[in-house]
């Protein structure tokens, strides 16, 4: 009887082991599932939220929207950051439900995603009002060259819009720590290449080509010489 006993006391803690952690498994259960439903309820209220305030007329504007469905995607700027709220509840909530369940090694994985998530929300926002910014000061920089009968104001705008647009892309990598110092020196690298390549193309053989863009952008008035004799 007693070597019977000595068998069972496995089964007895095996027992034990399941039914201490059928009650957490029952709240994690029930703490996904109440975040799967709060991360609809977010995702609903974000989008309608940013699209009163004329969020998504920003984006379109920049340019950001066109950029997304070039690349693919089916909604717009402001569909996106839902959507990032939306898998932000869930995923608080899996971290939840993890650590209630003692799975530590999941827990600090998911930490890591949850607060990585803020900072694609602010690279977002810098993408989207920096490219909104650098739209503006393109189109501000072609009309004023424009009413000054200034020759390729199209092109000084262009410009001046891209070259702000690779500081804001640079600003919003930084903020989601892709590639840091890697990023901005390979950046300076390649401007300094750039800037050199078109300083040499321009010593070698660009001479006529400047001194043409220099009379048409400054034509100078030529005298002929009756008017020298007259004066």
């Amino acid at each position: 009887m007693e070597s019977f006993g000595i068998q069972l006391e496995p089964l007895r803690a095996i027992l034990f082991q399941i039914g201490a952690f059928l009650p957490r498994l029952l709240i994690a259960i029930v703490v996904v599932i109440g975040g799967w439903l709060l991360a609809k309820v977010a995702r609903f209220a974000i989008a309608k939220a940013l699209r009163a305030i004329n969020f998504n007329v920003l984006t379109e504007r920049s340019g950001l929207d066109g950029f997304l469905r070039q690349g693919g995607v089916a909604g717009d700027t402001t569909s996106v950051f839902a959507w990032l709220v939306y898998w932000l509840v869930i995923l608080a909530a899996l971290l939840i439900a993890f650590n209630g369940l003692g799975l530590t090694y999941i827990t600090d994985l998911l930490g890591r995603v949850v607060w990585f998530v803020p900072n694609v929300f602010v690279a977002l926002l810098v993408l989207a009002f920096g490219s909104y910014f650098a739209r503006f000061v393109g189109d501000t920089v072609r009309t004023y060259f424009r009413n000054i009968k200034f020759q390729d104001a199209a092109f000084l705008g262009q410009v001046a819009q891209w070259a702000i647009m690779v500081f804001v892309v640079l600003i919003a990598l930084d903020q989601i720590k892709v590639g840091g110092d890697i990023v901005r020196q390979s950046f300076l690298v390649i401007l300094g290449g750039v800037v050199f390549a078109f300083a040499l193309a321009f010593g070698i053989g660009g001479k006529d080509w400047a001194a043409e863009r220099i009379e048409q952008w400054w034509p100078r008035e030529k005298k002929t010489r009756n008017d020298d004799f007259l004066e």
